[in-house]
């Protein structure tokens, strides 16, 4: 058996990653700020500077690392070097769009948290909202997973989904779709942080919160 205890007191610290969507990162920041998430954010990664004054306005360094198909070994090489001086013992991928190379998953392995839409059925590609909403899905979702090389294919945490009606446009489902994908992605990290969650070949274990912590992990 491989056992561990950990000190409730001490926060974990947390890398976070966006590109352009920022619904998940201001959640993120507004669960942290109001101490319904109990970490200390050590940074944030932007392959863009859209958030930048969002980031310096609540006194986390923000760090830009431009990605391109020429750059990206020594974009990644930054990434480590932010982690490593940081201190960073998670990195959440906050609608972060650039895939991460396997050397990066496999060193960082049970450490990095992905969320993405799922749907039912699956569509992949551009513009999934649209084409959920030509096919008249009734539910819409989103997962939250630790990733591995295996692109969006990782442990499962956490899952949701919404239903939809045919009253409701494509614009709508973007933004019930923002909404899971924000909760979601808060509860999965809720858990890694408490030490809820451990790896057990392609599933996730985890164990139901402690009494008190569920009201916060809830929150929407």
């Amino acid at each position: 058996m491989t056992h561990r205890f950990n000190d409730s007191d001490e926060r974990m610290k947390v890398l976070l990653m966006v590109s352009r969507f920022g619904h998940c990162l201001n959640d993120l920041l507004y669960r942290w700020k109001i101490g319904a998430l109990p970490i200390d954010i050590v940074g944030v990664v932007s392959n863009h500077f859209d958030y930048q004054k969002v980031i310096v306005n609540h006194d986390i360094p923000f760090h830009h690392i431009k990605v391109t198909k020429e750059n990206k070994p020594q974009a990644e090489a930054r990434l480590m070097e932010v982690v490593e001086q940081s201190g960073a013992e998670l990195i959440v991928l906050a609608r972060y769009m650039q895939v991460l190379s396997d050397a990066v998953c496999k060193k960082m392995s049970g450490r990095i948290i992905n969320i993405h839409h799922s749907f039912l059925p699956s569509f992949k590609g551009a513009n999934p909202y649209k084409q959920a909403f030509e096919r008249g899905v009734k539910l819409i979702g989103a997962t939250a997973h630790y990733v591995t090389e295996d692109l969006d294919e990782g442990p499962i945490i956490e899952q949701d989904v919404a239903r939809i009606t045919h009253a409701q446009s494509a614009e709508d489902y973007v933004s019930i779709g923002r909404d899971v994908e924000s909760q979601v992605l808060a509860r999965a990290v809720h858990a890694h942080i408490h030490h809820r969650t451990f790896m057990n070949g392609n599933k996730t274990i985890v164990f139901p919160p402690s009494p008190g912590s569920y009201a916060s992990e809830r929150m929407g």
